[in-house]
């Protein structure tokens, strides 16, 4: 059973998180990215609790209404305070264990930097959609088609963005999930925590409070299960398959043919058995 919880992490900082499984039970956090929210993993969490994990989903700094710092605070919204609070979550359910990790999208920039920082605390990372750092600024400028994937970064940092993302009843994000094969019912969840102007703004002050600052990180020494669907509008598969460079642990690589940007969503059956085989592969 999947139960909503309120995790505070701080005062001002509470978190909405979906949770399944026995509290004593390896942790596996599961970090969501960009227009979506929690429920990109609302089908992984049960089979993760059935299968004798500790599942927690949250929904992360400013797509949770008691963890939304002023969006016009960008460095409330530093990439240092987004991993602190995913670690403060992993300690608070995990302290002193080993965890599984599972990122997507933003949820996946944090996950890499965590595998560079903590590898000793990681049983295993599992990425979905998200490359390597490395492989995906050789791809920024080695792939001429990667910059024009990435071009909605720069459109975030517009004033309008809100306003647009959310103009005709959030039409621009019901497209672009539709067009990356969300189904409706799963859209109508994620717009529930994103589709009004206080969440939006929060979740683009991410890109804000980055702006096209990167900080580099190494080789990722965990080992590491990467899911990518080659029809993923914003990744291209130059720096997909160059992310093998740069992982120096056990490494696997899988292709999903004509599945876009949000494989939880859209192939969650497909996206649930790699994971739970990763997660057997390397007990914490």
């Amino acid at each position: 059973m999947v139960a909503t919880q309120r995790i505070e992490r701080a005062p001002g900082l509470v978190f909405d998180a979906s949770v399944a499984g026995d509290s004593a039970a390896p942790l596996v956090l599961l970090l969501h990215g960009f227009g979506v929210s929690r429920h990109l993993f609302d089908a992984q969490l049960p089979a993760l609790a059935a299968a004798g994990y500790l599942a927690l989903a949250p929904n992360q700094r400013g797509y949770s209404p008691g963890a939304r710092p002023d969006p016009l605070d960008f460095p409330r919204y530093d990439i240092d305070l987004l991993i602190g609070d995913a670690m403060a979550l992993a300690n608070q359910f995990a302290a002193g264990r080993r965890f599984h990790l599972v990122g997507h999208d933003w949820g996946g920039s944090l996950s890499w930097d965590i595998a560079s920082q903590w590898p000793e605390r990681l049983a295993s990372l599992t990425m979905f959609s998200r490359p390597h750092p490395l492989a995906f600024a050789r791809a920024l400028q080695q792939d001429p088609e990667q910059p024009g994937r990435s071009r909605h970064h720069q459109a975030f940092l517009r004033p309008d963005a809100v306003a647009t993302l959310l103009a005709e009843d959030a039409k621009w994000l019901r497209v672009r999930h539709a067009a990356q094969g969300i189904p409706p019912a799963q859209t109508e969840k994620h717009l529930a925590v994103i589709g009004n102007p206080d969440a939006m703004a929060a979740a683009l002050a991410w890109y804000r409070a980055r702006g096209v600052v990167h900080r580099p990180i190494g080789p990722t020494k965990v080992p590491t299960l990467f899911v990518w669907g080659d029809a993923d509008d914003t990744v291209g598969r130059m720096a997909a398959e160059g992310t093998a460079d740069f992982i120096e642990a056990a490494y696997r690589f899988e292709v999903l043919p004509g599945v876009g940007h949000y494989a939880p969503d859209q192939q969650p059956e497909v996206a649930t058995r790699l994971l739970l085989e990763w997660l057997a592969a390397h007990p914490a």
